[in-house]
């Protein structure tokens, strides 16, 4: 019972594998670069994870062809634009937080989180 059910959810178990990776990545790395790479991988994992519960197999995308009206014969789309908004935003929130990062680089002269902590506290700020 329990190996059919995995065979059926293998994307959605891929999915929190990867986010899985991604958060752990996130938490434990020191490296500014990496903790973007980790909260990339999140990202993916949701939108593997929104792309796989929006597909019904043997359905076509929700464009009318062929007169074809009834609503069994489509997917639901909103999954779909779902996905699309949330790489938009990923990508402009990654794009800010490497910006970010190299400023912090220029400064610090490092990538070390808590080499950048330990400098603004002796800073005073």
């Amino acid at each position: 019972m329990f190996g059919g059910n995995l065979l059926v959810n293998f994307g959605s178990v891929v999915a929190v594998i990867l986010f899985g990776i991604g958060f752990s990545n996130l938490l434990l790395q020191k490296n500014l670069i990496k903790k973007i790479l980790g909260l990339n991988i999140m990202d993916t994992a949701v939108y593997l994870f929104l792309a796989e519960k929006g597909y019904i197999d043997g359905r076509v995308a929700p464009i009318v062809v062929d007169g074809v009206q009834d609503v069994t014969a489509y997917i639901n789309p909103v999954p779909s634009g779902l996905v699309l908004t949330g790489i938009v935003v990923s990508v402009s929130v990654t794009a800010i937080m490497l910006s970010l990062t190299i400023r912090l680089y220029r400064r610090y002269h490092t990538l070390d989180l808590d080499e950048i902590s330990t400098r603004l506290k002796k800073e005073g700020l």
